[in-house]
């Protein structure tokens, strides 16, 4: 049995409510998403399972207020606009960071057989968080990614079966991509980021 047969839900079955993302499922992909860093390093990656962990439970937080309001993320970030707390648009805005810094270093890790792990996620690192982190917090990163495994260990911390976990590994990335480009396109189409 490997990762994605563990995964109480997949990207790939998250739904779209009218063109929005579906809050519950999110989350649950998302929660699977953090146990993929155990597969990488678990102890060099535990800043990003925190910080992803902690913007998880603010959009959850926000979710169980009140379930039927907030079926979608954008509802959450909608009924925020204006508001002075805006703890679950901000954790949504940081967690879509995390999982495209998380989908860029694994899609080039697929599209490029030989390149290592170490080498996708700096180079996606650069792409995408670089950029919001400051001085303190680029060096934690920046060890993170030296500490990553070798690319065959990874992928055999992720099954037995190489061509089913590509396969699953393949499907799951495309719905998170999907979701992404949909949740990019929503936060710049408001400006819904501004300040945070």
């Amino acid at each position: 049995m490997g990762y994605f047969d563990t995964l109480p839900k997949s990207f790939a079955d998250v739904p779209f409510v009218d063109g929005q993302v579906d809050t519950p499922a999110f989350l649950e992909a998302a929660e699977g998403l953090v146990d993929l860093f155990d597969a990488i390093n678990p102890l060099a990656f535990k800043p990003v399972k925190a910080d992803m962990t902690g913007n998880i439970k603010k959009i959850r937080t926000k979710y169980l207020t009140n379930p039927a309001a907030y079926a979608t993320l954008e509802q959450i970030v909608l009924s925020e606009v204006g508001a002075k707390d805006r703890s679950a648009t901000q954790g949504l805005l940081w967690l879509k960071r995390g999982l495209e810094f998380t989908a860029k270093a694994l899609r080039r890790n697929i599209d490029d057989a030989a390149e290592e792990l170490s080498v996708s996620f700096t180079a996606a690192y650069g792409e995408t968080l670089r950029q919001f982190h400051g001085m303190l917090v680029r060096p934690i990163f920046a060890m993170a990614m030296k500490a990553c495994p070798y690319r065959k260990d990874f992928y055999a911390n992720l099954g037995d079966d190489t061509v089913k976990v590509k396969t699953d590994l393949e499907k799951w990335l495309v719905g998170l991509e999907h979701i992404i480009a949909s949740l990019n396109k929503f936060y710049d189409s408001g400006n819904y980021g501004k300040g945070l």
